[in-house]
């Protein structure tokens, strides 16, 4: 099993343990992990890759909470707070996972301290990162928004200003809360305006000034 910051602070034996109980599954892109609505039974630990957490509204809008990078744990929400998982998962690309009981990975929390206390810092962060975008997004414009997205990419997913984005047009749009039409649109300016290349999937980050200006100005 790979190591997440919080399975790192485990000694060998105790890693040991925690891989006996994983089943690990390969995922191909476009399929979904683990729905809302589904009881949890697992903590899945994303081994590789790159997935959607989301969430779908009545009116059939979905709503892209956030994206979740490998060595990371999906379904935590659920570990003490609920049986009914609240959040869906769909797989960005091609990746591995790792099934971990529940009932495991309790045991865990309560037994080792080091590694609860890394647990409960990874959720304190994704909670608020995830309050600070909706926050964000509530009082930006579509130029704003669209940065903020461009930034986020860049600095929080691949550390680079040159990547191959994974997302369709319409999952830009439901990561933004925008429109596609709109986000066509900006993403054209965007390009016209020289702040960005972009090829396909290949987006080239060329003014990040500039982006990182807008997202600040909204």
């Amino acid at each position: 099993m790979d190591r997440s910051c919080a399975s790192s602070v485990l000694n060998e034996e105790q890693l040991e343990l925690l891989s006996q109980s994983c089943t690990e599954s390969e995922v191909k892109r476009g399929e979904v992990i683990l729905r809302a609505g589904a009881m949890t039974s697992h903590i899945i630990y994303l081994k590789s890759g790159y997935v959607k957490e989301y969430v779908s509204a009545p009116n059939n809008k979905t709503n892209i909470i956030q994206i979740i990078k490998h060595h990371s744990y999906l379904g935590l929400h659920s570990l003490f707070g609920d049986k009914i998982n609240h959040y869906s998962y769909a797989a960005l690309v091609d990746l591995k996972i790792c099934y971990i009981d529940i009932n495991v990975f309790k045991e865990f929390i309560v037994d080792k301290g080091l590694f609860a206390h890394e647990i409960l810092k990874y959720v304190c962060k994704e909670s608020l990162n995830n309050d600070y975008h909706f926050i964000n997004q509530s009082h930006k414009r579509i130029n704003g928004r669209f940065a903020d997205v461009l930034l986020y990419f860049s600095e929080n997913i691949f550390y680079n200003n040159s990547f191959n984005l994974m997302l369709s047009r319409q999952e830009l749009a439901d990561l933004m809360s925008i429109s596609r039409e709109n986000t066509i649109r900006v993403l054209t300016k965007f390009k016209e305006d020289g702040i960005i290349d972009i090829d396909g999937k290949k987006v080239d980050i060329l003014k990040k000034d500039m982006l990182k200006m807008i997202s600040k100005n909204g």
